[in-house]
């Protein structure tokens, strides 16, 4: 679960070498493997994997997390380096997927800030497991099939493709989505993303990073598997190594343009709290 909007970001640290552990926090990770979720229960967080996602959106609405107005500073293929281009004229719209949309804390903040700049060339899909995150995103009043076009999906599956043309998709970007999937399906997450992505097309990557302080946080309980954890809503939560991340797009046909742990102190204003948080950030390209 991606930050809220209790916290305020101090710095980033880019790096590609891994935490290293204090003994406090090795004996936390052991403390965890002393009762692990049974297999029964695993498979059946698995199956009511939407359930609980809907149930979050239930619970929060849009007021959980923040609008990501971070995104365009971090990935910079996100803004055109070419001049906006006329609609309806047969040139032909960039098109953008946000794998993930939730209520549309991305892809709005996106549409403005490329609208703003006079990049009205793009075409916005957004596609989240979630059908109340779904609904959310199309009751916005800036919603507008005209340049964006909203739709449940469960990226592991194909479905994807009834939706989205092969080889149709410039961008696709991934923040915070792939820890919330099973491990066992990463792979076929990543050649569906790699279905619709043109040549040369690229996927925009941040998630959650191995060690990072809600990992080290989880009690005995919760842990799934190796960096698999079960939060106290039901929703789930996976901590990715570098290298394991690398491996997992380049065995699937990307090459790495860009793959690092991102280290971030993050006050949490309402509860007093200064805690280092680490994510994973890559950028993949479609070879």
């Amino acid at each position: 679960m991606e930050e809220n909007t209790n916290e305020q970001f101090i710095d980033d640290v880019f790096t590609c070498a891994e935490k290293s552990l204090t003994d406090d926090e090795k004996q936390k990770l052991e403390e965890q493997n002393k009762r692990l979720i049974p297999e029964f229960k695993a498979r059946q967080l698995e199956a009511q994997a939407q359930k609980h996602w809907d149930l979050f959106y239930k619970r929060n609405e849009t007021r959980f997390f923040k609008d990501r107005r971070w995104t365009t500073r971090e990935f910079q293929e996100l803004i055109n380096d070419y001049p906006s281009l006329p609609l309806g004229e047969g040139n032909e719209c960039r098109k953008l997927l946000e794998v993930g949309c939730g209520v549309g804390n991305f892809v709005f903040p996106l549409m403005e800030e490329l609208e703003s700049l006079g990049q009205k060339n793009n075409y916005f899909y957004a596609c989240d497991f979630s059908p109340r995150a779904v609904e959310f995103v199309r009751s916005n009043p800036k919603y507008n099939e005209d340049r964006i076009k909203a739709f449940q999906c469960d990226i592991t599956t194909n479905s994807i493709h009834q939706n989205i043309p092969p080889e149709s998709i410039d961008i696709i970007s991934m923040i915070f989505v792939l820890s919330a999937i099973s491990p066992c399906k990463f792979d076929a997450v990543i050649k569906n993303l790699r279905a619709i992505l043109k040549p040369g097309g690229i996927v925009l990557f941040r998630d959650y990073g191995r060690y990072d302080m809600a990992q080290l946080r989880f009690k005995s309980g919760h842990k799934i598997s190796d960096n698999f954890y079960m939060r106290q809503d039901g929703t789930r939560s996976y901590y990715f190594a570098e290298q394991e991340l690398s491996n997992l797009f380049r065995e699937n046909g990307f090459e790495i343009m860009a793959n690092s742990y991102v280290h971030r102190r993050t006050l949490n204003v309402k509860e007093g709290i200064d805690v280092p948080r680490i994510f994973l950030q890559g950028k993949f390209r479609k070879l």
